[in-house]
């Protein structure tokens, strides 16, 4: 969801060229779980994880907001084999629970020579996965206990297929934002493609929209149809500049704009999914990079650009 631009943005700095606004992104608090997903080859770690993300993209249509996190190396997983870090976000531990179970159960099980195992053995708060899809082994499943933490073993044809019990759920973000406004559609999409590709580099942070990318940004409710939830956000819409009762957000020049949103773990990682993105983003024909906001009055959650330059600069 773009939002508004801040109602009082202050004055713009330039980076190589283009015009970096005064203004921030507003977020709000989220709940979080890490999947970690382990197979006998990169390749079907990869396909489970991207099953499981898929339809993922925004609570408001979806239920949950999931991305691949990181590939792993078998350093880097609890059985040593190839694996993939996967990331979900939603409003409360009950939600995610059941996304949870939904898409273990039919994206990771189902997946051939998978594992799946919590990744945030740290977090306090604990909602039961294995412990209910164990139901599905009909009594023939089994359990064993390996330094404190209960893992189940479920006969499927293929041979079996193992997970752990119990996943932590954390604290987090969701909604920062990044928005690129350009000269042309090519542009836009240029500088979106350059900022996701260093942006999914930083662990903690999912950009969860096809390609990390959103064409469609939105705001709260509709003008017209009062029961919608969220309708395009006219504002930034190149092609509504002009019309009556349109009250545009758009610079000179800007025909394209393309929004990138991060959910992370915690604010360090999304203010350094940003900085990294802006960087990458002001590239020839964007003429401004801005921010998503509604004033302060949706989130707590205020990611000021020019701070975070300053932060990264420092």
């Amino acid at each position: 969801m773009t939002g508004e631009r801040g109602t009082s943005p202050g004055a713009g700095t330039d980076r190589r060229g283009v015009r970096v606004a005064g203004t921030f992104a507003e977020a709000f608090d989220m709940r979080a779980s890490r999947v970690l997903i382990t197979a006998n080859s990169p390749a079907w770690a990869r396909t489970a994880a991207q099953c499981m993300t898929g339809f993922a993209t925004s609570v408001i249509g979806c239920k949950v907001e999931a991305g691949i996190e990181a590939e792993l190396l078998p350093h880097e997983t609890p059985d040593r084999r190839s694996g993939a870090s996967v990331l979900l976000f939603g409003f409360d531990a009950a939600g995610l629970a059941s996304r949870l179970l939904e898409r273990v159960g039919q994206t990771v099980l189902t997946c051939p020579t998978t594992a799946c195992f919590d990744g945030l053995p740290q977090a306090a708060e604990r909602v039961t996965v294995g412990g209910v899809l164990r139901h599905f082994g009909d009594r023939y499943q089994s359990s064993k206990f390996l330094e404190g933490q209960r893992y189940w073993r479920i006969p499927v044809m293929e041979g079996e297929f193992l997970v752990q019990e119990a996943f932590g759920v954390q604290k987090a973000i969701g909604g920062g934002n990044l928005l690129i406004l350009a000269k042309d559609q090519d542009a836009a999409l240029g500088a979106a493609e350059a900022a996701v590709d260093v942006m999914r580099k930083v662990r903690g942070v999912i950009l969860p929209f096809p390609g990390g990318i959103v064409r469609a940004g939105s705001k709260v409710g509709a003008k017209r149809y009062k029961k919608m939830v969220a309708s395009t956000n006219d504002a930034y819409c190149p092609t509504l500049r002009g019309r009556v009762g349109v009250t545009s957000a758009l610079p000179e020049g800007v025909n394209s704009v393309l929004e990138i949103v991060v959910d992370g773990l915690d604010r360090r990682a999304i203010e350094n999914a940003l900085s990294v993105g802006i960087d990458a983003a002001c590239r020839p024909g964007v003429i401004e990079i801005s921010a998503g906001n509604y004033g302060g009055k949706l989130g707590k959650h205020h990611f000021h650009l020019h701070s975070i330059l300053s932060e990264a600069s420092a």
